[in-house]
């Protein structure tokens, strides 16, 4: 967004913003040390006999006794079946919260990836559960095919992305679990399943959100669509048009979405329209979205105690209007690779509540004056997954990050519990602290993913920590 912070200090960030304020101010914010208490890079060595596994962001570490790693549905059952203790599958560690970590066995499937099967006609294809989604782009695209929506991280696996009910932006555009018309499952005692919703109905709509609870899935069946096109438009904006815009926008266009910048009164808007016109391709350089989010952190880091200031010198920096425009293949433009890790919390919002949510949000941001990484917000269809977030109406999905180092101890103080009055629903892979009582009351038929949960896996091998959390209460055990 060409906001770096060379340009940040032409613009007043040193020490002329600060003529006429009182020293002690400046100077005792500038004390400050922004990083969380535990943070640690690199962290230490796994103990003797055992392995480390961390997260993308890092939050989220375990030291398992093996990271095993199957190349064939036979060969997981086959260890599933003759070892005990507990096993968490992984993708790409892009879940924030604690879903994968174990003591145990953590089941990486990176082998078995690639496009297997696929019929050109009725545009279904057959892929492996460990496939990324940049991946199975390309080679779709090769085909003539392509995915209806994408999320906006493309190294996230077809495997942790449905389970955790992963989605992109647009108003009519359900999650990408919803593409999943099959899927082939390992249980508890070894055995594979192979699942669709004529043979199995119940396990079929638990199994698209599962979480990994149900059992490991390995490969799925798609259904995809013929490759088509993008018109994408990223814009900067006062804030206040983006709010009266929003739901009409959100309405209008294929995909909406938009992000604040806290402290600054500014937004930047990004919408995509299917079209036939030919591909025009604008060269986006990646590092300078590395400048833009370190300006943003050296003018907290320098200003966040005179947000007035703060505003001013950003806003002076930030370019205005249309900053992109270019028409490409679709993958190529809805998902790309962080260079910036963080931690998040995304909850989803009935549709309902939009108007107020936004706005009370920004006002909560606003107010906690550290808050420098843009917010993200989106919108998704309804879909009938058990588990999806999504299965009650159309929502709206807020979504608040902190630098990885830093504290993220807002997101549950200022963020959640507004969240959840409004009747919210966590995204399963980022910050939450609900548990089994709270997720029951939001969920109709969390009680019957338990029971099947429970029928599959009576001893609880795919559960740790994180999951008895979810599942296991009083009501439920």
């Amino acid at each position: 967004m060409a906001l770096s912070r060379r340009k940040l200090m032409l613009m007043g960030l040193g020490a002329g913003a600060v003529v006429g304020v009182p020293a002690v101010r400046h100077l005792s914010w500038g004390g400050q040390n922004f990083e969380r208490a535990g943070f640690s890079d690199p962290l230490p060595d796994a103990p003797s006999g055992e392995v480390r596994w961390t997260n993308w962001s890092g939050i989220q570490t375990s030291t398992p006794q093996q990271i095993f790693v199957p190349k064939t549905d036979e060969g997981l059952a086959e260890h599933i079946a003759n070892t005990t203790g507990q096993i968490r599958p992984v993708g790409s560690g892009h879940s924030f919260t604690g879903l994968v970590p174990t003591e145990d066995v953590i089941v990486d499937l990176g082998r078995m990836n690639g496009i297997r099967d696929y019929d050109l006609d009725k545009k279904i294809v057959t892929v492996g559960a460990g496939t990324r989604l940049r991946v199975l782009a390309k080679e779709l695209s090769k085909l003539g095919l392509g995915l209806k929506n994408m999320p906006d991280v493309d190294v996230q696996t077809l495997g942790g992305s449905f389970n955790t009910a992963t989605h992109g932006a647009g108003l009519t555009l359900t999650a990408i679990h919803d593409y999943v018309i099959g899927f082939k499952m390992v249980t508890a005692e070894g055995d594979i399943l192979t699942v669709t919703e004529e043979s199995n109905s119940d396990l079929f709509a638990a199994g698209k959100v599962g979480l990994g609870a149900l059992g490991v899935i390995t490969e799925y069946t798609l259904q995809v669509e013929s490759a088509f096109k993008l018109h994408k438009r990223l814009s900067i904006m006062p804030v206040e048009d983006i709010l009266d815009m929003t739901l009409d926008a959100a309405q209008t266009h294929y995909g909406f979405e938009w992000f604040y910048l806290p402290g600054t009164g500014q937004g930047a808007v990004l919408s995509y329209d299917r079209t036939d016109e030919p591909i025009r391709r604008q060269a986006v350089n990646k590092d300078e979205e590395i400048e833009m989010m370190m300006g943003l952190k050296e003018a907290r880091d320098k200003l966040g105690w005179a947000p007035s200031i703060r505003r001013r010198v950003i806003n002076k920096a930030l370019p205005k209007g249309v900053i992109e425009d270019q028409i490409d293949e679709s993958w190529r433009l809805l998902s790309t690779t962080r260079p910036i890790k963080f931690n998040e919390m995304e909850y989803h919002i009935p549709i309902e509540h939009a108007k107020d949510a936004m706005r009370e949000v920004i006002k909560r941001l606003d107010a906690r004056k550290e808050i420098f990484f843009p917010i993200e917000i989106r919108f998704v269809a309804q879909d009938t997954a058990w588990l999806s977030p999504f299965n009650h109406g159309p929502s709206i999905s807020i979504a608040v990050h902190a630098y990885h180092d830093e504290d993220y101890d807002y997101l549950f103080t200022d963020f959640e519990p507004y969240y959840k009055k409004l009747n919210g629903r966590p995204h399963w892979g980022k910050l939450h602290s609900l548990g089994a009582k709270e997720l029951r009351a939001l969920y109709p038929r969390f009680n019957d993913f338990n029971a099947l949960r429970r029928s599959l896996d009576p001893n609880g091998r795919f559960l740790n920590a994180h999951l008895e959390k979810i599942f296991l209460d009083e009501k439920s055990v």
